[in-house]
């Protein structure tokens, strides 16, 4: 049997509540979702900004892929929370150009976005993911 393993690291923001970063069990790696902030200050960054708030916050994803022993190859699965539907064109060119320069294999992550409620008013944008380590 596989060991649940508690994915952390300080590349990414220490999570705010009663969860981990991200979790591995065998070769699947689940990230909580991740907004905005710097990883050294815990900050929320770049307030009515989508596309810099969606940069950051892949920043902080990838960071904890990484810790889990995967690369950003290794995402099979991203969902964006967007508290706006006019932000989804800004959002959508900013992963595209994150997302593109980081997945070398060009086989892209599939990916979900949600309209919704966020946690704190200044997030416009949280991510979280799933990757699978060979």
């Amino acid at each position: 049997m596989t060991a649940k393993i508690r994915v952390s690291t300080d590349a990414a923001p220490a999570p705010a509540h009663t969860f981990s970063q991200g979790i591995r069990k065998g070769p699947f790696v689940q990230v909580s979702g991740q907004g905005p902030v710097d990883p050294q200050t815990n900050e929320y960054l770049h307030p009515g900004d989508v596309a810099a708030q969606t940069t950051r916050t892949l920043e902080n994803v990838k960071a904890i892929v990484e810790a889990s022993g995967a690369t950003f190859d290794d995402v099979v699965m991203l969902r964006v929370y967007l508290t706006k539907r006019e932000d989804f064109p800004i959002m959508n060119d900013a992963y595209g150009a994150f997302v593109t320069a980081h997945t070398t294999s060009g086989v892209l992550p599939s990916r979900t976005t949600v309209f919704t409620g966020l946690p704190r008013e200044e997030m416009l944008v949280e991510i979280d993911g799933i990757a699978i380590i060979d």
